[in-house]
Order: structure tokens, then sequence, then C-alpha cells
């Protein structure tokens, strides 16, 4: 009976701080819920705001600036994109260089060499890729013995002398492109993963 009494006396307080803090003015919509689950915040580089303190309300930042800021002190006009270097070349994560030859330059492709070192890691990763991506058609050792080999007839195994000592670039080519009944998986694997996968290759062809 005591306690029911004590927090009769504080609903006044309860009450006064409830309404209180859903008073909304200006940019402050008052106290809420996981506002940062519905208030979207998009990232317009071409859209500079300066002031430093707007979206405080809503801000978690690490810097204590408010969500909305977004002005780059550091580059000129405090914008946030800026162009690329006269002649700069996009690269992937692991250094990779764009691939820009053609289907039909399989003899200069022969001459590419592979960026990504032989490393026990990076063997591991190409085993992986090599049993989601190649498995099926030319058999966990290459020996063209996968589960569809008999559908698509003339898969060539890996050991065979005309494939045994194909570059590492023939091979890439190979992967990107297609080759007769071998469709291309360019679109579908990334250049660092297909490096990754004729490292394997070049492993299956020597056994």
């Amino acid at each position: 009976m005591i306690m029911l009494n004590r927090l009769k006396a504080f609903l006044p307080l309860i009450a006064i701080f409830a309404l209180a803090s859903c008073n909304a003015s200006g940019d402050n919509p008052g106290t809420e819920y996981a506002p940062q689950m519905y208030h979207s915040i998009p990232y317009e580089p071409l859209t500079q705001i300066k002031e430093k303190d707007r979206g405080e309300w809503l801000s978690n930042r690490e810097d204590g600036l408010g969500e909305f800021y977004n002005s780059n002190p550091n580059n000129a006009y405090e914008q946030n994109v800026k162009l690329p270097v006269a002649g700069t070349v996009r690269r992937t994560a692991d250094g990779v260089l764009p691939y820009r030859l053609g289907k039909d330059d399989i003899e200069a492709a022969s001459l590419v060499e592979n960026p990504l070192p032989e490393t026990p890691e990076i063997l591991a990763e190409g085993k992986r890729l090599y049993e989601l991506y190649c498995d099926h058609c030319h058999g966990t050792t290459g020996q063209a013995d996968g589960l569809v080999s008999p559908v698509f007839q003339g898969v060539p195994p890996y050991t065979a002398p005309a494939l045994r000592n194909l570059s590492e670039g023939h091979i890439f080519h190979v992967i990107t492109y297609g080759i007769r009944r071998m469709g291309a998986h360019g679109s579908q694997i990334s250049p660092e993963k297909r490096w990754k996968i004729v490292k394997y290759v070049k492993q299956l062809q020597q056994k």
C-alpha cells in the first residue's frame, strides 16, 4: 500500500516528463524510439551541409558531429567528391588491373602473368572456388569426370597433352570468355577469384 501511494505521488512528475520529451521544434521531432530505423540518412556527396550540429538529435557519430553534416574541410570547396588523377586506372582490392583483352586475343592472353602469388591460402581458396564453379564439368581432380560431363561431351582432362602446359593467362582467358561448349564466366566470377581458380587448375594439371 505504501509503494502504491509513492507511485501515485510520482505519476504527475512522470506525466510532465513524458509530455516535455514529446515536444518537437525545428529540426528536433522530440523523443523517439530507435529513430535511425525510420529516418532515412541518404549520403549525398554533391549536397554540402556545413553546419556541424545539423542532425545532432539523431546522431551517434563517434566524432560528435550532427548526422547530416557531410562537408570535407580537407578538400577544395569542402566537397566529398573529386575527379581522379588523369591516367588513373582502377584496381581491385588485391591490386588487380582491369582485364582489357578481347575474346579473340588468346595469344596475347597466354603471355599475361598471374598477379597473385602461389600461397597455401590462395590455393585453398582456389580449390573452394573450383568446387563451386568447375567441379560439375571438369571433375574433382580435373579428369573431365564431373556429374554433368556426360551431357557436355568433349570436356578434356587437364592432364591431356594439349592442356597440361597451358599458361595461367590462357586459362584465365578461357574462364573469362569461355571456349567451345564451355560458357563464359567473366560476369559470374570476379578477376581475383578467376586468378585463384587458375592457381588451383595449374596444380591439377601436374597430377
